[in-house]
């Protein structure tokens, strides 16, 4: 890989570095974890740029190695026999609260309340706004799998947050 496309690939990991962030912690719930993640990730990125293939979409590639960091560190936690408690549960203690911040509170938890799948598609497409296509690439699974994930991810997102909707004035 020539020494210009490899700086331009590596400014443009670093512009992508909020959105790595947010789909760390759609994956990992906890803030630390997802920081944690995103280092994980552009470091593995970093030190094998030149597998990085010459028309493929960065974020996808950087989605993917994320996606790929998180199933290592879920087996890993596994084999540990750690649990560990999300931060979110809190993170405001003390803090007045608005609506929207009632409602990105709601958010966060129906998210969290997802299984891992229906998390990381829900991350991928909604939040981050890949293609479908795309995002099933990301994953590793076919298309359709991806749909019904995300149907199914809707469908519960809409349940946990209908209550909510219907209580706030």
């Amino acid at each position: 890989m020539a020494k210009a496309t490899e700086d331009e690939l590596r400014r443009e990991i670093a512009g992508l570095l909020p959105r790595l962030r947010r789909f760390g912690r759609t994956l990992a719930r906890a803030r630390e974890d997802a920081d944690d993640l995103v280092q994980t990730a552009v470091e593995r990125a970093l030190k094998h740029l030149d597998q990085w293939q010459p028309g493929t979409r960065v974020d996808s590639w950087m989605f993917r190695i994320m996606q790929n960091a998180w199933i290592d560190e879920l087996r890993a936690r596994e084999r540990r026999g750690q649990t560990f408690v999300p931060e979110e549960e809190g993170e405001h203690v003390g803090v007045a609260t608005t609506d929207a911040q009632i409602e990105a509170l709601a958010l966060r938890k129906a998210l969290a309340a997802l299984n891992d799948d229906q998390r990381a598609v829900v991350g991928l497409v909604l939040v981050e706004g890949l293609p479908y296509k795309e995002a099933a690439e990301v994953l590793g699974i076919p298309i359709g799998t991806l749909t019904s994930r995300l149907a199914r991810a809707r469908e519960a997102l809409q349940a946990m947050l209908a209550p909510a909707a219907e209580a706030t004035p």
